[in-house]
């Protein structure tokens, strides 16, 4: 599979393969979990990274053969914000009207505590998600796009950074150089969360 950069038409595939691939996120999916048990609105939600990402020209896809992304990876660049203003609000207005009060006034915290932990020192690229399509878990796909990714910006001199939700994937950051620099606990069931940094590697 080849690895090119997604655009505009390419954000349906990408939102899917990321509600897909976080459904069952130990961080993610309690945090995203609707009060009737519904999963409509997890493409809606996701689509607002991939759309604000988009533009910036840091998207990452491999395509499966059925048009679907089998894997991606969502990049920012330094100082660039995951979020418009304006794409801000609708994200908390759909939450807000999917989520009981209690577990929306969770969410909102569980942002900060990811805001907090945000390293502001070094310009890096941020990891904001890393997806494989269900239907392509299990052939290492996802671990190559990412050391792809991360040549491209070890020729830049850039370092990178992310937040591991997953335990189960810590090993994977490690193997592709990153090591775990803090950390927290999830407020709605202390699901921990790894934050890791990855310096730039001479080219």
């Amino acid at each position: 599979m080849q690895t090119r950069i997604a655009g505009q038409d390419d954000i349906d595939a990408v939102t899917t393969a990321i509600a897909l691939a976080f459904l069952d996120d130990p961080v993610w999916g309690p945090a995203l979990a609707s009060a009737d048990g519904g999963t409509s609105h997890l493409e809606a939600f996701w689509r607002f990274f991939v759309a604000g990402a988009v533009p910036h020209g840091r998207v990452f896809l491999q395509d499966g053969p059925a048009g679907e992304a089998a894997t991606v990876a969502v990049w920012l660049p330094p100082g660039v914000p995951e979020l418009t203003e304006e794409q801000e609000r609708e994200v908390d207005a759909l939450m807000a009207s999917t989520l009981t009060a209690e577990r929306f006034a969770d969410y909102q915290r569980l942002w900060t505590l990811f805001d907090d932990a945000h390293p502001h020192e070094q310009e890096h690229m941020y990891l904001s998600l890393l997806a494989t399509h269900p239907d392509h878990r299990g052939r290492g796909i996802g671990q190559r796009l990412l050391a792809d990714t991360l040549a491209r910006f070890d020729a830049e001199g850039l370092p990178a950074y992310l937040e591991s939700t997953n335990p189960g994937n810590d090993h994977r950051y490690a193997r592709a150089g990153f090591r775990p620099v803090g950390g927290f606990r999830s407020v709605i069931d202390q699901a921990a969360v790894t934050t890791m940094w990855r310096d730039a590697r001479p080219v």
